[in-house]
């Protein structure tokens, strides 16, 4: 509880000494937010029977196909259909997975082939590595028949994790493969190792300096041999978090690292034989200046790459919890300051003094760590192998240096709360202002992708989207950029992207308030499209102001808005539900064409409702309402009602009204099983009640508080009919028998539910649309009485008791909490045992 408290006192802290933009910048706000349902005629899907995991994703053959490296399988798709290709079955032994469960490691996550590493090894094949129920091995896929190659498996000891949880990195450049992870069965082993090659093996020495528990989650290979003046070498670079050594403090501390070899390194003669003589690596550094607060847990890394070496760009996901409180960031690196620091001061550990400090003595020279450029060439250098002990000795004890690598803007790109990023892609684009930006895409713990725009000033997160349901990591990202497409892998599948969905943006306000490089309106088509298209000149877009002056200079497009129609007896609560597209817009209100003034004591706006609230709806409520979401001085509407308020009784509301309270399915049941006898009970009921209500006296109206939400046009889906209803589903779900003849929408007053009824059966668990909630009413408290959800149609009607009614605060609550337990919980998919 302390942890907590603390932990949310510190991010208050920050947030209290940020001014109101950088406030902003440390929390954005997605405009818009995707839902998963909304998805599905943008996603394609892929998954198959039996096989989870979906880990490792590679493009081959221009983006034509996607490879997918999955539990004890691997795939090829279609790109443009999501269609299976070719599949390979690549399953551990049966007494591998015995000596794994032997061996103490888990049969239903551990012993199973995890593929970790694919990538194209040439033109005809591809190299794959899995975990092999904790005995890692690699093997050569034939792309011409999708088959693993007849050559016995390869040792994938160095290359693959043992541990299908552990970090990994690798990449193959010029038919060698440089690799990062843990070497042996326990763990307790890293290595970062080059081999396949026409060299020997190469691997890091086995000391904490080097690398003290590192979690690797990155590489990249930077040609910085392309237009060098010293005849420099190309590097590899590595990232990873680990356990520091140079703090002197009691509590471990996991600080964030990038470290570099060269290309050309074949090792020392007699020191580091075998061994990387090439190997430094930096802190790298991405905190809160002000604040001096550090996200120390890299998770991921991409590499982006520019015109030249020297543009290319590293960002990174970094991590941070503070209490009880997780932060995720994301910062930006240029591979010249990665260069710059490498050519720095070291550091070193002072054995008189036990600590770690800067190196202050002269440096051996030829450089330590440095690769071979001409100027050793002229002096007889032409390897590693050719280098002096003293350098080499050198390079053994001091591979790490001593200043970090700083972010650009010298801050996160941006922040997020109650966030856990855990990877990204990068894309550069081209927008119609001549100018490149860089996007990011960025998947989270829970499923979803953020998609950020970074301009000059500041970063705009364009939108949420829920890729996955039930809630997972997004465990593998790819990006086409050619076809525009993203891929995106999870345990359960693999979904496919469009970079942009320009369609969904409806007007050209919207298109221009979007700020997506990807899309722009068409004065043309009068629609939102992609940007790259032909008519260049006839598009519109602003991705740095999102000025919507700019539609303007077309003539106006009038949006159509059939309001609904809602019928009222007085003194009826009604709630307008106004749906906002975007997330940073505000709802504006007309009542017959004037601005409504929401600080009468009877209408009230909710927020998080996004619904305007009528209390008491009377003669001076009857007209013309409508939204408005405004945004950065753009007015779109949302929404449009038309109330009548009628005094006194129901008026021509229908007499099976009082069924409504029960719940749509219960009306099929009861019309379906009761029939006649059913109708002739509740006759004799309401005769019995009316005799009853006279001997009392005339009663206070209960008041009933109205959500409208259009009613179907057609029969329900048979998913939600029972079984017995079959002849008299269109009948029972006849329009007429919801609305008036002028179209209005009927609307059961509150003293039409004190009529009795049989008691409603249980609903399940799901909440199926149209079946009661199972709290039941009780006085002056609100209860839903049916409920139809916004996807299937329908209306809500909220029934306050005949007490009292309670204060407006009270039933917004009750409302949330009512919506709320109709979400359905995600089902549980425990894995299957291997053994």
């Amino acid at each position: 509880m302390d942890a907590s408290l603390s932990g949310f006192a510190l991010l208050a802290s920050v947030f209290l000494s940020l001014g109101a933009a950088d406030a902003a910048w440390a929390n954005l706000v997605p405009r818009k937010t995707i839902p998963y349902n909304e998805l599905k005629d943008v996603a394609k899907r892929f998954s198959k029977a039996g096989v989870s995991h979906y880990l490792t994703l590679t493009l081959g053959e221009a983006e034509r196909v996607l490879y997918v490296g999955a539990r004890e399988a691997v795939f090829a798709l279609a790109t443009g259909t999501m269609e299976l290709k070719a599949a390979i079955s690549w399953e551990a032994p049966p007494e591998k997975k015995v000596e794994c469960v032997q061996k103490g490691k888990n049969n239903q996550t551990d012993c199973f082939n995890y593929v970790r590493f694919l990538q194209t090894y040439n033109s005809s094949h591809l190299y794959a590595c899995g975990t092999f129920a904790f005995q890692p091995k690699c093997a050569y896929i034939e792309l011409s028949s999708f088959s693993l190659s007849r050559l016995a498996f390869e040792d994938g000891k160095g290359k693959c994790p043992y541990d299908p949880a552990k970090g990994h990195t690798g990449l193959i450049v010029d038919g060698e493969l440089y690799s990062a992870t843990l070497n042996n069965f326990l763990g307790t082993e890293p290595v970062i190792l080059r081999n396949l090659g026409p060299h020997y093996s190469m691997k890091t020495e086995y000391l904490a300096s080097w690398l003290n528990e590192p979690h690797f989650v990155g590489s990249a290979y930077v040609q910085e041999s392309v237009g060098s003046g010293d005849g420099d070498d190309d590097k590899v670079y590595f990232f990873f978090s680990e356990r520091a050594v140079e703090y002197d403090c009691y509590a471990e501390q996991v600080v964030a690292r990038v470290a570099r070899v060269c290309k050309g390194d074949v090792g020392g003669a007699r020191t580091l034989q075998k061994k990387w003589t090439t190997f430094l690596k930096a802190r790298l550094a991405c905190f809160l200046p002000e604040q001096q607060l550090y996200f120390n847990q890299l998770q991921a890394v991409y590499t982006l790459a520019g015109a030249g070496w020297r543009d290319t760009a590293f960002f990174g996901l970094f991590q941070a919890r503070w209490g009880d409180v997780c932060v995720s960031a994301v910062c930006q690196y240029q591979v010249e300051d990665v260069r710059k620091v490498f050519e720095g001061p070291y550091k070193e550990y002072r054995e008189e003094a036990q600590k770690w400090g800067r190196y202050t003595d002269p440096v051996p020279s030829p450089r330590p760590g440095a690769c071979i450029t001409d100027w050793h060439r002229h002096r007889g250098m032409a390897s590693s192998l050719e280098l002096p002990d003293n350098t080499l000795n050198f390079a053994k004890t001091h591979p790490l240096m001593d200043e970090p690598v700083l972010p650009q803007r010298a801050r996160p790109l941006l922040l997020k709360k109650d966030a856990n990023f855990t990877r990204l892609v990068v894309d550069r684009v081209r927008a119609l202002d001549g100018v490149a930006y860089d996007v990011l895409f960025i998947g989270t713990g829970d499923g979803w992708l953020h998609k950020a725009l970074i301009l000059p000033s500041r970063v705009h997160l364009v939108e949420e989207l829920q890729v996955f349901e039930p809630p997972q990591p997004i465990e593998s990202l790819v990006l086409a950029r050619q076809k525009k497409l993203l891929f995106a892998g999870s345990r359960s599948q693999v979904a496919r992207l469009p970079l942009a969905d320009c369609a969904k943006y409806r007007s050209c306000a919207d298109c221009v308030l979007a700020r997506d490089p990807y899309c722009a309106w068409s004065r043309n088509a009068s629609r939102c499209l992609r940007a790259d298209g032909p008519d260049g000149s006839l598009l519109l877009q602003d991705v740095v102001n999102a000025d919507t002056a700019l539609c303007n200079l077309q003539p106006a497009m009038p949006v159509k808005i059939t309001p609904k129609n809602i019928t009222v007896a007085a003194g009826t609560d009604l709630v307008l539900p106004c749906r906002l597209t975007s997330n940073l817009a505000r709802a504006r209100w007309t009542f017959n064409g004037r601005d409504l003034a929401l600080e009468q004591a009877s209408v009230l706006y909710d927020a998080r409702l996004q619904a305007l609230v009528i209390l008491g709806a009377g003669p001076q409520h009857d007209g013309a309402y409508r939204c408005f979401a405004e945004e950065q001085g753009a007015r779109l509407a949302a929404e449009g009602y038309s109330v009548a308020v009628v005094a006194g009784a129901a008026g021509p509301l229908e007499v099976r009204a009082p069924l409504d309270n029960l719940g749509l399915v219960w009306m099929v049941v009861v019309a379906l099983g009761a029939g006649c006898l059913a109708l002739l009970l509740v006759v004799l009921s309401l005769r019995r009640r009316l005799r009853e209500e006279l001997e009392k006296g005339s009663p206070a109206v209960e008041s009933t508080l109205v959500y409208p939400i259009e009613l179907p046009k057609e029969p329900p889906s048979p998913a939600f009919v029972p079984s017995a209803a079959s002849d008299s589903d269109e009948k029972l779900w006849d329009p007429a028998s919801y609305y008036y003849s002028d179209g209005s929408l009927k609307i059961v007053p509150g003293h039409a539910a004190c009529q009795p009824g049989p008691p409603a059966p249980s609903p399940p668990a799901n909440g199926i649309p149209g079946q009661p909630l199972q709290s039941p009413p009780s006085p002056g408290r609100l209860h839903l009485a049916g409920v139809r959800g916004s996807s299937s149609n329908g209306y809500i009607r909220l029934q306050l008791g005949a007490d009292e009614r309670p204060g407006y605060g009270d039933l917004a609550e009750e409302l949330r909490r009512k919506l709320q337990q109709r979400q359905a919980l995600p089902d549980s998919n425990p894995e299957e045992s291997s053994v």
